[in-house]
């Protein structure tokens, strides 16, 4: 029982905190720019009107069980990324995981999406996907690269392991390995679709990109998915290198702090091409995660 309870839990709590980010992220945005903008409810409102919604097209069953699958790979993420250090509650089924299984976790979701809109036919949502698969290959290997670093400097994959070894300031992990945290935050801005790496549903050029032919409960699940996936990949950041999190105001307040700096960055720089985001990726954080991984295989004690 405790085990649904705390299950339930997570995704209540990574749904909420999701809509509640990027409903301040839609403000933000438009008082930057002089407008009044949304309010921060907005994002939940929209999300609850569509599941009430019907679907106006449907390309066959692919169409449906790719959101499905991309939906499946969010909540299994979330129930694997431990929320709370020392605690029984938000904790899910992370103890029967480690940072290797939550890899392959992260890619269900992409895959999911190439199904489902390679089945509509049309030709924005192909493009869309098209650039976020070719981006995919230049953000996935410096993102790994830096989840290697990590375990290589603490020697272990589990992350409630890596939490434990942060018990002070001075050894959280921006601290001991500030390499590894640039090498990961760089294509987690653009695993988040944001700019300057906004290349996959960029309005002007794609029409939405790969959810170009998505409404109703479909189109909902779809920003289900997103909110709960940023939430997980933002808590999961705060697992390996903010210490971790003794309680959940803890918990939101690292997690805000860091969307908030990916979301300063997103505003400060200007969409990058398709090419010019994967050349980045494989020149910056790959090359800052190679020097990183000779550091700490050939130097263990600059980050111990």
């Amino acid at each position: 029982m405790h085990a649904v309870v705390d299950s339930l839990a997570m995704i209540g709590v990574s749904y909420v905190m999701g809509f509640l980010f990027y409903g301040f992220y839609r403000q933000f945005n438009a008082r930057v720019q002089r407008r009044w903008g949304p309010t921060i409810w907005q994002n939940l409102f929209d999300n609850m009107k569509f599941f009430f919604k019907s679907e106006t097209l449907i390309h066959g069953p692919m169409f449906f069980f790719g959101p499905m699958i991309i939906m499946a790979g969010a909540f299994t993420t979330v129930l694997f990324v431990p929320f709370l250090k020392d605690s029984d509650w938000l904790q899910g089924f992370s103890q029967y995981g480690n940072l290797i299984l939550i890899i392959y976790l992260l890619v269900v979701g992409p895959l999911g999406n190439a199904l489902a809109v390679g089945s509509s036919g049309n030709p924005f949502g192909v493009m869309g996907v098209t650039r976020g698969l070719t981006r995919l290959m230049g953000l996935e290997v410096p993102f790994f690269l830096g989840l290697a670093m990590v375990m290589l400097q603490h020697e272990t994959a589990s992350v409630h392991a890596i939490m434990a070894a942060q018990d002070s300031l001075a050894h959280w992990g921006i601290v001991t390995n500030p390499i590894a945290f640039c090498v990961i935050l760089l294509p987690f801005i653009g695993s988040q679709h944001g700019a300057p790496f906004d290349v996959v549903g960029a309005p002007v050029e794609v029409y939405a990109g790969p959810r170009v032919e998505f409404g109703g409960r479909l189109l909902g699940v779809l920003m289900t998915q997103r909110m709960m996936m940023s939430i997980a990949k933002l808590v999961l950041l705060v697992d390996l290198f903010l210490g971790g999190a003794t309680n959940i105001l803890v918990l939101i307040a690292k997690a805000f702090s860091l969307f908030l700096l990916t979301t300063v960055i997103s505003m400060v720089f200007p969409r990058l091409k398709t090419e010019q985001a994967v050349d980045f990726f494989w020149k910056v954080p790959l090359g800052l995660g190679v020097l990183g991984v000779i550091l700490t295989v050939w130097l263990p004690s600059w980050s111990a």
